[in-house]
């Protein structure tokens, strides 16, 4: 099966679609799907504890603001633990996170360099783009060339390749703690959510949303992606500084994970944070 004629990569050949990518992310929809049969609410709060931790901690703080913009620093043995959080929500490998994330900043919207473009429509830069997957985008010996900072780590290298065997481990936890329930809610229905709340961020922020600032693009900021995402709704403050820790800069823009980084200052584990322009000098922020 393939894309019609104007989703053809540059060099004229067509996207084929990956029928393995869409068995698996198909598999994992469907046992999500029986979450009602194993219904409790210890499980639900499960479900949302895991969102929070392998979202907003390692997503939105780990792979994005720290190993992508490298907006912080924390130490070396906390970094890695937060990676392996992110690595948790089976989002792919650290290597290939950051690179796609950082093709995306720097040819935003751009229909061939930039992963998950929004100017292809929202179900292509929602989900398409990985069932329709391009090597130069998907194959480790181009991709890791936009990460070389992680390329060069072994720690990384093992991690970006076998990422999705952490799961295992997860599973078993979450099975002796509260059964088959737990599993479902805990792994299963835990992965689709995130998964669409994260993917909220290429396709929606970038369609809806007011504009603080006039970026080169169609970046937007989105008050209930924002809610979903812990703060990275907050999309077009984040493509006028990507390199800023905080994305919800006014007062009402609440940015859960920029809260976390807060704390993280607090007991002096985060260091080197890169503030808006206007709080930068401000009293306690330097």
């Amino acid at each position: 099966m393939t894309l019609n004629s104007s989703n053809l990569l540059g060099n004229g050949q067509p996207l084929r679609l990956h029928w393995v990518s869409v068995a698996f992310f198909g598999t994992i929809h469907a046992i999500a799907l029986l979450a009602p049969w194993h219904f409790s609410w210890a499980a639900v709060g499960v479900t949302v504890f895991l969102h929070w931790l392998f979202g907003s901690i390692g997503v939105c703080l780990g792979y994005h603001r720290l190993l992508s913009h490298r907006s912080f620093r924390v130490p070396k043995w906390l970094e890695y633990a937060i990676a392996i959080l992110g690595a948790l929500s089976i989002q792919g490998g650290p290597i290939f996170w950051v690179a796609g994330h950082r093709l995306h900043h720097a040819y935003t919207e751009d229909e061939d360099k930039d992963p998950y473009s929004a100017r292809k429509g929202f179900w292509w830069s929602h989900m398409l783009w990985i069932f329709y997957p391009r090597s130069e985008f998907f194959d480790y010996e181009l991709y890791q060339r936009f990460a070389p900072d992680l390329a060069r780590d072994p720690f990384y290298i093992w991690l970006n390749r076998y990422f999705l065997l952490l799961q295992i481990p997860v599973a078993l936890l979450l099975y002796a703690l509260g059964g088959w329930s737990f599993v479902i809610y805990g792994v299963f229905l835990r992965s689709v959510i995130l998964w669409h709340t994260t993917w909220l961020i290429n396709s929606v922020t970038h369609m809806w949303g007011y504009r603080t600032f006039a970026s080169d693009d169609n970046s937007r900021n989105l008050w209930w992606a924002a809610i979903l995402t812990y703060g990275e709704g907050w999309h077009n403050n984040h493509h006028a500084y990507p390199h800023v820790a905080k994305c919800g800069w006014r007062w009402w823009e609440i940015d859960l994970t920029w809260w976390t980084i807060a704390v993280l200052r607090t007991l002096r584990l985060a260091t080197n944070i890169n503030l808006p322009p206007d709080q930068a000098m401000k009293p306690g922020n330097v």
